[in-house]
């Protein structure tokens, strides 16, 4: 959903891209009740004037979206004129109410509406798995850009098999099946819910029968040993936890209290899984084959020096891309090489089993 994914960004981004406890600055705020017959619009105005008192982000966007919501629309813009003028009934106010309670506790639009669109795709949303951002839109589009690329140059046929990894709700893996009619995709996270919420969208976008969605925490020792089966890759993708660990606490409250915060915090140096997805391509990816990811900016440079004092891994970054505020976002890089050539000293140290990685 463009419009929103501009309108939003400052809500959803906080320092690197990711945010007291759950309703605490509304302890002492009593419910708003609108009075009977208000329209649409009316509606909007008047609580659009309760979130900026209340010190709330995007305040009129979030009051459109939730009207709109309970009026059986996306946007507000796409609602008839007539509609928007029209008093709502009762049981309507009720319900914008109880979603606009919920926004004032900081609950991102996105769980409140317990669905959002990603790349034209209407996808479920539930707390606490990881919310697409837009920018992770523009990554998607980059692989289909090389994608078809790669096709053209060397006349390949049937589609690619694409490896997600951190798939959180589906949303890159189910984007690019989507795209890629005879791509197969297999899709891992760690998570539980991320992997119960992943397959319902699956489910419900009818792409069930090209995705498999297994529980996978590559992290672990020995844990990559169970892609193998499904033989090499043509490309992996990952959207990965990569917040510098000491820019969590500076998060927007939607984000600290809502969101797993596993799916964000990258350790130190936000590095922690991307050195275990680097480490990991060599071993899964076909010669020539791709790993795509999301960074923070801060981390190309850091990339590119891990992968320059490890030549044994074959791997080469090809390209950075920014993203749509201009900043170093997206890393393309590529394997070549003998398959399996990864060295056993480049494999990071494993996280012990049973302990989150």
């Amino acid at each position: 959903m463009e419009l929103w994914g501009g309108m939003l960004w400052a809500l959803l981004s906080g320092p690197g891209r990711r945010g007291g406890t759950r309703g605490r600055a509304f302890s002492s705020w009593r419910p708003h009740r609108p009075q009977a017959g208000l329209s649409a619009t009316e509606l909007v105005s008047q609580w659009t004037a309760v979130f900026e008192k209340r010190g709330i982000p995007e305040a009129r966007e979030s009051s459109e979206y939730i009207v709109a919501h309970v009026l059986g629309a996306q946007t507000f813009q796409s609602l008839r004129p007539g509609l928007r003028s029209k008093p709502l009934t009762p049981w309507q106010l009720q319900c914008v109410q109880e979603l606009s309670s919920r926004r004032l506790q900081r609950m991102p639009v996105q769980y409140i509406l317990g669905e959002w669109d990603f790349c034209g795709l209407n996808l479920k949303m539930a707390p606490p798995v990881f919310i697409p951002r837009p920018e992770t839109e523009e990554l998607v589009e980059w692989v289909l850009e090389e994608v078809a690329q790669k096709s053209r140059a060397v006349g390949a046929q049937g589609g690619p098999l694409i490896l997600e990894v951190g798939c959180g709700s589906g949303a890159i893996s189910l984007s690019l099946l989507s795209q890629l009619p005879q791509s197969r995709v297999i899709a891992v996270d760690k998570a539980g819910a991320a992997i119960s919420l992943a397959r319902e969208n699956a489910q419900r976008l009818q792409l069930q029968d090209r995705i498999r969605i297994a529980p996978l925490d590559v992290t672990l020792e020995g844990n990559w040993a169970h892609l193998l089966p499904w033989g090499p890759m043509d490309l992996l993708v990952s959207n990965p936890p990569y917040v510098f660990h000491q820019d969590m606490e500076q998060l927007a409250p939607e984000i600290r209290s809502y969101e797993d915060p596993a799916a964000l915090d990258g350790g130190e140096k936000g590095m922690d899984v991307i050195v275990h997805l680097l480490a990991l391509a060599p071993r899964l990816l076909k010669d020539s084959g791709s790993l795509f990811l999301e960074v923070d900016p801060r981390h190309p440079e850091l990339v590119s020096s891990w992968l320059q004092s490890r030549p044994g891994l074959s791997l080469e970054l090809v390209a950075v891309r920014k993203d749509f505020c201009g900043r170093p976002r997206f890393l393309h890089i590529q394997r070549s090489g003998p398959h399996g050539g990864c060295p056993v000293d480049t494999w990071p140290a494993p996280q012990p089993a049973g302990v989150p990685g």
